[in-house]
């Protein structure tokens, strides 16, 4: 929906710094952007969020301080291809600064999907293409913007390009994934919304077979499914203030930017009376899907779903019972159309608790005396659609001091049409004369660590056999810690043959066993990116070769491919950085977590793929004196049916 954009009053006070943006505030911000620099309706708008305050601020404030309010705003001029930074007070009413960034794109923006579409149905040459093909009417073509990479191809330096990739409907609500238009790509001039060549590899026939999954088309469900109710009767146990949660010993605060989705701030959780800090920030950083067919009109196919496209202004509206069961809480968010007009997401993020088995248990067989609890865990998650996929961001939060990010992939692979009788070496026949190709989904998740403090070290974990002449049995075998004390020694790869997993260590803190208080990083499925060493995608996204990333906080490094990852040549971002070798010992870090997924589609990933997750975990480390959750209360015995254990 678009609001209103006439500017308002400038917006009321809020209850603290890390606020979202309200409406009003985000209509200000562009209103004054306009009005200072005399904008015309040439400009794009592809970010307008908060500008966050400094550490400093957020940590220091207090309820009743006054807060300035600050948009960061990202523009694009399409007449002369220039992109734009401001920082606008909301406040004051100010534009505080305005700066070209030379020999950028900024995102792929949503309105530029459907303008993209329009331009390439109109174009007489793409309609010449598809009619070899059989195909007569253009309105039944679907159009994703794919974007165009960076090859070092000299026409396209400087030219916001998108190599659009085309499917084909039977009829209006026909899957069109099941027939791709192969070897057909219409490049277009985003600025110029027009279509600047067609590139033709020659004529592949459509699939025959299609591939509808909705209620329309299916008819025979199964028939013995019995209702299965998650009820609360008394109302979930957590509470919401604005955007900070409050639930069990657990205080979080979330916000919501059109690049990264969902953020987490101020993570703490609070042990014998004292807020214990876990972390300042976390967000999903970036993500890359390279895809590993070679064909000329496959291989550009690598797309950066954070930097390229923003997850955030990708989310899906939930619904309850649908994509969250159980007591919801929703959080609205609010972002802008490309013109400036606000636009509301409603319910992009949810909010609830689940229940999560045993958490932990334990039968004396002496007296056959059984004390079991049953996990808790709380759940904020959105979902994204990035043309065929689908992603869910997950965080858990658990009773007992740990954090679990996962994310959940489904939606429809990417597919391809190949010549009846050829099996492609580079992907799977999913149906007939369908192709899934072969591709990864590699993402980094940024956390700006605060681990009982600002102040932290970083250890790298192996477990580790012991010494021939300290091991005079064999048997004996220990946990052995390194220090990563700068930047470059802290690029690790996962180990899990010695058990791998790193901690974030605060020195200065420890429990009462004389240990430093510590979380540890536990990597769960990954694989390293399969292209080789010199391809686009390894330079433009450099990230993915490490695992493990380290540097000391500066608000300036924010995303691991760099700031502006469309159509960048690379070598920005973290392998920028991280040259410096800067100390990372004793201070404040980021970690910088990589985590990849290989999909080697299967038949069973047709039609819509079922969920595959990935994921790690964050676990108190000797963070705490013993089990934090020792104090969670038995389940009631006579919950449920007469078959329900009360454990």
């Amino acid at each position: 929906m678009t609001l209103a954009q006439e500017k308002p009053a400038v917006s009321a006070t809020v209850d603290h710094p890390l606020e979202p943006l309200t409406p009003d505030e985000i209509a200000t911000a562009v209103a004054i952007v306009r009005q200072e620099k005399s904008l015309k309706t040439r400009f794009r708008f592809a970010t307008v969020t908060l500008h966050e305050p400094i550490k400093e601020t957020v940590l220091g404030f207090q309820p009743g301080d006054t807060i300035e309010r600050e948009a960061f705003l990202i523009l694009l001029d399409n007449a002369t291809a220039r992109t734009y930074e401001a920082v606008v007070s909301i406040s004051s009413g100010q534009l505080k600064s305005w700066e070209h960034i030379p020999d950028v794109q900024p995102p792929i923006m949503l309105d530029e999907f459907v303008e993209c579409e329009a331009a390439v149905k109109a174009s007489e040459e793409f309609r010449a293409a598809i009619a070899k093909r059989g195909i007569t009417d253009p309105d039944l073509v679907m159009v994703d913007p794919w974007s165009a990479g960076n090859y070092g191809i000299a026409d396209e330096q400087g030219v916001r390009l998108s190599r659009a990739l085309c499917w084909v409907k039977a009829n209006p609500t026909d899957n069109g994934y099941a027939r791709p238009i192969e070897g057909v790509i219409p490049v277009v001039d985003l600025n110029k919304m027009e279509v600047i060549r067609v590139e033709d590899y020659g004529v592949v026939p459509l699939p025959p077979k299609d591939g509808n999954y909705t209620t329309e088309y299916v008819k025979e469900y199964r028939q013995d499914l019995k209702p299965l109710e998650i009820v609360q009767p008394d109302g979930p146990s957590f509470n919401v203030k604005g955007h900070e949660i409050s639930w069990q010993k657990w205080k979080i605060r979330i916000g919501f930017t059109p690049r990264e989705g969902l953020v987490l701030y101020t993570v703490t959780y609070t042990d014998q009376g004292e807020e214990r800090p876990i972390f300042y920030r976390a967000s999903l950083a970036e993500m890359t899907v390279p895809y590993g067919d070679p064909k000329p009109y496959h291989y550009r196919k690598n797309a950066f779903d954070v930097g390229e496209y923003g997850i955030g202004s990708l989310a899906n509206s939930l619904k309850l019972g649908c994509d969250c069961l159980g007591e919801i809480y929703y959080f609205d968010a609010f972002i802008t159309d490309s013109r400036g007009d606000v636009a509301q997401i409603e319910n992009a993020v949810c909010l609830h608790e689940e229940d999560f088995g045993i958490l932990w248990k334990h039968m004396d067989w002496r007296t056959e005396h059984t004390e079991v609890r049953r996990s808790r865990r709380l759940v904020i998650s959105f979902i994204a659609t990035v043309g065929n996929y689908e992603y869910g961001f997950y965080w858990y939060f658990y009773q007992d001091g740990t954090i679990q990010y996962e994310i959940k992939l489904t939606g429809m692979v990417s597919t391809a049409a190949v010549m009846p009788d050829e099996v492609p070496k580079y992907g799977t026949l999913i149906a007939p004369q369908l192709n899934a190709p072969i591709h990864q989904h590699i993402f980094n998740v940024r956390m700006d660590m605060s681990v009982d403090g600002p102040n932290n070290s970083v250890y790298e974990v192996d477990i580790v056999p012991e010494e021939d002449e300290h091991n005079p049995y064999g048997n004996a075998f220990y946990a052995q810690s390194t220090l990563l004390s700068s930047e470059q020694g802290a690029q690790r790869t996962i180990d899990p043959m010695k058990g791998r997993y790193w901690k974030i260590v605060n020195p200065a803190k420890t429990n009462a066993m004389g240990y430093p208080t510590a979380y540890k990083l536990m990597p769960g499925e990954n694989t390293l990116p399969l292209a080789r060493p010199d391809a686009s995608v390894i330079r433009r996204a450099t990230y993915m070769t490490k695992h493990l990333w380290v540097t000391p906080y500066s608000p300036d490094e924010k995303y691991p491919a760099g700031n502006y990852p469309n159509q960048h040549p690379g070598d920005v971002g973290l392998p920028e950085w991280t040259q410096a070798d800067r100390s990372v010992e004793d201070t404040d870090v980021v970690v910088w977590y990589t985590f990849a997924h290989s999909h080697s589609p299967r038949a069973e990933d047709w039609p819509v793929m079922p969920v595959a997750t990935i994921g790690f975990m964050l676990k108190p480390l000797n963070f705490f004196d013993e089990n934090p959750a020792n104090d969670v209360p038995p389940s009631p015995k006579n919950h449920g049916s007469k078959h329900a254990c009360c454990g």
